[in-house]
């Protein structure tokens, strides 16, 4: 949840001093990692912290710089901010990321998504991390997502301070404009890189910046502090509103699946389904749908019958609905069914829609005299299996088993089979066919499935816990 949205008063100018006073609104730390990029915004700020550093204590600056590997510049730019540091005896860290060719979206989201993972990672428990995003850059963002037809919560823009990884993300110079900053650095006559990205206009907060914000600044002088204000006022009614959704959340939310009651948002209003659902969706991880997606998620997806599997999907999510409850998801892979894969028992194997694994124990699982040299072959379902579960008197089809535990279609399809000589004897983390299930003290296999389809985490078990319902 987003913290510290309201800022004092902003000050006439930027300086340490004034920097200060906004650290002391702060969370108190041992730690600050400033986010440096070397642009101007950036080295105003390190500056600046490093001016702070008799009046900080015995709380620690780092700096912190990401390459993307999306310039040809970047090696250069890395250097420049390494020898800045040294000369401001400032701890330095490079960090490279991965932002070349991204999957499902654009480069700058997935240098973005990448960047920030790279900062969380490096971040001890309580630090803060120190961006430079200012006043001018918090007024584009309230016009790009006032452009993108955002609520509340996006016209909110960027708040001061919010939790993010172990410790804390903040941005201490919201209250200043570009132009403040712009003439602190040449008072201190910093040196600094100037990324030819940021004058492509093909990016809509360049087009904003250099086209339409001149233009409106030239009429209304005073419009970043104006939209700055407006986000403030904006994050007071997007609190409001998520208090209210939380309080109609806990009413249809399975805290154990992470699913939602198809029968408990049938009970709610219009307005209050789609607050749930937009809620559900942010305490999943997932990207927020659009309007346009939460309307099919309630027409398509809440309103369909029982027998009806619908499936409603957005960049980087899907809801998808099985019996009474609706499931998020991210983006499951594809399975080719007539795909085999020879599998040596003693080695995990890495598939796209999970890891298998498999420990060698005594009386349960597989019996080892069955596994020849402890190979097996791992296919998918492709229709018309059946098998007799290890207790059980009759030969099922898989699909009826599948149905009476309650495992989702989506999933069925996905969780590996282990034949051996071509006969089925284990469903992953499911089930062991009878004539291959080893008996007391017996050596055998024990097969576990760690499905790669979790919204949250990256992994989650499919088996049977204590209370015998699967998770």
């Amino acid at each position: 949840m987003a913290k510290g949205t309201e800022l004092d008063v902003a000050p006439s100018s930027f300086s340490p001093s004034s920097l200060l006073k906004t650290l002391a609104g702060l969370p108190r730390t041992d730690r600050y990692w400033v986010a440096y990029s070397g642009g101007m915004d950036s080295h105003v700020l390190l500056h600046a912290m490093h001016a702070l550093f008799l009046n900080l204590g015995k709380t620690e600056i780092r700096a912190a710089h990401i390459n993307h590997g999306l310039s040809c510049h970047a090696g250069s730019w890395s250097q420049h901010c390494e020898r800045v540091c040294r000369r401001l005896r400032i701890p330095y860290q490079l960090l490279t990321v991965d932002a070349v060719n991204p999957t499902g979206q654009s480069p700058e989201a997935k240098a973005r998504e990448q960047r920030y993972r790279a900062l969380a990672s490096i971040m001890g428990r309580g630090d803060v991390l120190l961006t430079a995003h200012h006043q001018d850059d918090q007024a584009e963002t309230v016009l790009l997502q006032l452009l993108r037809g955002a609520g509340p919560r996006g016209l909110s823009a960027m708040p001061l301070y919010t939790e993010f990884g172990p410790g804390w993300l903040a941005r201490p110079l919201l209250a200043f404009s570009r132009h403040e900053l712009s003439r602190y650095a040449q008072a201190e006559h910093l040196d600094w890189i100037e990324d030819d990205s940021n004058t492509d206009l093909r990016f809509g907060r360049n087009y904003l910046r250099h086209k339409v914000m001149p233009v409106l600044r030239e009429r209304w002088p005073g419009i970043s502090r104006a939209l700055a204000r407006a986000a403030r006022y904006q994050a007071d009614v997007a609190a409001l509103i998520e208090q209210v959704s939380q309080c109609e959340l806990d009413a249809v939310y399975n805290i154990e699946r992470q699913t939602l009651s198809v029968t408990g948002l049938r009970r709610l209003d219009g307005v209050r389904r789609k607050l749930v659902i937009r809620a559900w969706v942010r305490l999943l991880g997932l990207p927020v749908p659009s309007a346009h997606h939460v309307r099919h998620i309630l027409t398509d997806v809440v309103e369909a019958t029982w027998e009806r599997t619908p499936r409603v999907a957005w960049a980087g999510a899907e809801v998808r609905r099985y019996r009474d409850e609706i499931y998020g998801m991210r983006p499951l892979p594809n399975i080719d069914p007539a795909r085999a894969l020879s599998w040596n028992l003693a080695t995990p194997l890495k598939l796209a829609s999970g890891i298998l694994k498999a420990e060698r124990v005594e009386g349960t699982g597989i019996k080892a005299t069955c596994c020849q040299n402890g190979m097996v072959s791992v296919r998918f379902r492709r229709g018309g299996e059946r098998l007799r579960p290890a207790g059980r008197g009759h030969t099922r089809p898989l699909q009826k088993l599948f149905q009476e535990e309650g495992i989702p279609p989506w999933h069925r399809d996905r969780i590996p089979l282990v034949y051996i000589d071509d006969e089925l004897a284990a469903v992953a983390g499911l089930w062991v066919c009878d004539s291959f299930n080893a008996k007391d003290k017996e050596d055998a296999w024990n097969i576990h499935w760690h499905a790669a389809d979790a919204v949250q985490n990256p992994v989650v078990a499919w088996g049977k816990d204590a209370r015998g319902s699967f998770f």
